[in-house]
């Protein structure tokens, strides 16, 4: 697959990144920081989003870069967000947000490269604006927005039990 060690080690970061999530969503219906498998992912998707800043395909800086820096951006201000929140309130909607946001985006360059490198004998995808690659990025931007919605519900249902 032509990937480099710390090609190899960003791979399997982030692969416990998603798994860590998808496991969180399950059990909480967020990526919920206070327990494991938020903790998890928010540390794998920091170690993965600054690997990603060593990794180029291409040579130099490119769009997965600024990704992986709008990423981590994204999981820091929601981590700040956490621990200074004070029960269930309007930060936690943000918090929420900015978590699942991040996790959408990191899908974006995991499915383009995905999609160019496997199978190996005959990828799935031309390249980055294969129709495929659209398609399934759609489809993941129809499920965020439903979970979001989801999340922005059972946030409000939290909200109001406590105030």
């Amino acid at each position: 697959m032509g990937l480099s060690t710390l090609g190899i080690f960003h791979t399997i970061i982030g692969i416990a990144a998603i798994v860590a999530a998808v496991v969180s969503y399950i059990k909480y219906g967020k990526i919920n920081l206070a327990e494991l498998s938020g903790k998890i992912y928010l540390y794998s998707t920091v170690i993965t989003s600054l690997t990603a800043l060593g990794i180029s395909k291409h040579g130099g800086f490119n769009p997965g870069h600024i990704f992986s820096i709008f990423i981590l951006i994204l999981v820091v201000v929601a981590y700040l967000l956490h621990t200074k929140k004070g029960g269930n309130n309007r930060s936690r909607y943000v918090e929420n947000f900015l978590l699942s946001f991040s996790f959408f985006l990191s899908w974006v360059p995991t499915i383009n490269e995905t999609f160019t490198r496997v199978p190996l004998a005959q990828p799935f995808a031309k390249g980055p604006s294969d129709p495929i690659i659209a398609q399934t990025l759609l489809a993941l931007l129809v499920l965020f927005v439903a979970g979001s919605i989801f999340q922005f519900i059972k946030q409000k249902k939290m909200n109001k039990t406590v105030n």
